[in-house]
């Protein structure tokens, strides 16, 4: 049985759902880009901000857009399971399938994951500080 109630459940599996179509929507863009086709990428990164919207609507709905600190809470906790949960068994079963590649991928995204963390870190010390709007600043990109 479920820890949340079927409606809520619903609308997180349909914000998942619209969220991985819109990333790979976005994914197929760059490939369009790459491909020398920027008409069909931006039809494509069209297409993801509509599901983008989608999943902001669905993600909403579930209540899982919160206050500030509600928001930075959910953000970090979620940041410390993929950095100490998730990413590492996703890695040691790569390694175990014999799948060296793919697990030096899941590293580097764990490498970025902790410039995240460290974002919302100065975020979480920014809000504390002030009642006013943080500094501007965008996140490290992954290199």
């Amino acid at each position: 049985m479920s820890r949340i109630p079927r409606h809520l459940e619903h609308l997180r599996t349909g914000f998942t759902a619209e969220a991985v179509s819109a990333a790979s929507y976005r994914a197929f863009a760059e490939r369009a880009d790459a491909a020398g086709k920027p008409n069909l990428g931006e039809r494509w990164r069209a297409l993801a901000a509509e599901k983008d919207r989608l999943a902001i609507d669905l993600l909403a709905a579930a209540g899982k857009v919160e206050s500030e600190a509600g928001n930075l809470r959910d953000a970090i906790a979620d940041e410390l399971y993929e950095n100490e949960v998730l990413y590492p068994r996703l890695i040691a079963d790569m390694e175990h399938l014999g799948h060296g590649d793919e697990a030096a991928l899941l590293r580097r995204v764990v490498d970025v994951q902790k410039r995240h963390r460290a974002a919302l870190d100065d975020l979480r010390r920014e809000l504390t500080a002030s009642t006013h709007d943080v500094r501007g600043g965008a996140v490290a990109k992954a290199g």
